[in-house]
């Protein structure tokens, strides 16, 4: 989801797995917030917005289909264009920057990579409190926590990815250096799950729904649970923001209504998981989302249940977040001593969202 450089992520291979067929559809590269489109209203035109998700048909990362899918980025104002990374593609927050879609919809951190290099690229809204990872491990490898991957091959999505950097953040947390572990790029889905079956890694770090088809397949366990706030508090040392919407600030401040109106409609999807269950949460999203090669829809929504609580009802950004996710940044290599946190990010948008949500507002 990120990396020291930004041609090693450009280069990555994000395998959404068995499902990979279904993204098809959603294959939206077009950009430019300039143009807009008759309102199904009728009640005149509305500003459009590209945007790319790393990931889209991930649980990690529903909330921006949800809002496609319920109806609220036109409610509120805006047509929405959804895309999403494809494997051996170019990544989601590298498409932001370079200018071919608005929006990213990928992990805050990747803001600290980029404002460290000159882009000043901030995290307008927070999804969730935590990576929504678990780390699974074979049960030969006697891995138990990340004290134990000494001598260990660790799969990540790709070497450089977000998940390449959590773990070396987790083996960071147990004074395990670098040196004494090997992290292997293994995808996710199908190819993580072959990797771990043929015994090429002794763990990875992964989501659901690959999650559950790793373990249904007894090809691993979760060890390490990263998919709450809890979680990355036990092991990241406290909360650890992930999915957001990130763009180029320059852009943002030329389309500050439109903005708005984008963080207006995921506030209220954000409220909406608050208020409903994981089977209205799977109802609402397309079919081939929650029932395909990989997974049953009494199954995504089983995890989602237990997954449901890394998302943020307010989408306003946790307190000490940023100051956890800056450690794991500079341990990954990021020069933070270049970087202004509070520029990372802001809550400006929620705040005004939540008031209009009639939501209590703490930021």
């Amino acid at each position: 989801m990120f990396a020291s450089k930004i041609s090693s992520r450009s280069r990555r291979t994000l395998a959404v797995a068995a499902a990979g067929g279904l993204l098809a559809t959603l294959g939206l590269t077009a950009c430019g917030s300039s143009k807009t489109t008759a309102s199904s209203s009728g009640g005149g035109s509305l500003p459009t917005v590209t945007m790319m998700v790393g990931g889209i048909d991930k649980q990690i990362y529903l909330p921006y289909e949800l809002a496609q899918q319920l109806g609220f980025y036109k409610k509120y104002g805006v047509n929405m264009q959804l895309s999403t990374e494809t494997s051996g593609g170019v990544g989601a927050e590298d498409a932001m920057a370079s200018g071919q879609v608005d929006m990213a919809g990928a992990w805050y951190i990747h803001t600290f990579d980029f404002q460290a290099k000159g882009k000043d690229v901030v995290n307008l809204i927070q999804l969730s409190g935590a990576p929504g990872e678990r780390v699974l491990c074979s049960k030969k490898s006697g891995v138990k926590t990340p004290a134990d991957f000494a001598g260990k091959n660790i799969g990540v999505t790709d070497l450089g990815s977000g998940t390449d950097d959590l773990i070396l953040q987790l083996a960071a947390h147990y004074n395990v250096p670098t040196s004494k572990f090997h992290r292997v790029g293994v995808g996710a889905g199908s190819t993580l799950l072959a990797a771990l079956q043929q015994g090429r890694v002794d763990c990875a770090i992964t989501t659901q729904p690959t999650v559950h088809a790793v373990e249904a397949a007894g090809a691993g366990d979760s060890v390490i649970d990263l998919s709450s706030t809890a979680g990355a508090t036990q092991y990241l040392g406290g909360a650890w923001p992930a999915a957001g919407v990130l763009a180029l600030n320059s852009w943002v401040q030329s389309h500050q209504d439109t903005v708005q109106k984008v963080v207006d409609a995921l506030v209220a999807t954000m409220h909406w998981i608050n208020t409903h269950t994981a089977a209205d949460i799977a109802n609402a999203m397309p079919a081939n989302y929650t029932s395909n090669g990989l997974i049953t829809k009494d199954v995504y929504t089983s995890t989602l249940a237990q997954d449901k609580g890394q998302f943020l009802a307010d989408g306003l950004m946790p307190a000490n977040g940023p100051a956890t996710v800056s450690q794991t940044a500079k341990i990954s290599g990021v020069d933070v001593s270049k970087v202004d946190v509070s520029k990372t990010y802001t809550n400006k948008y929620v705040i005004a969202a939540d008031k209009l949500e009639g939501l209590p507002v703490n930021g």
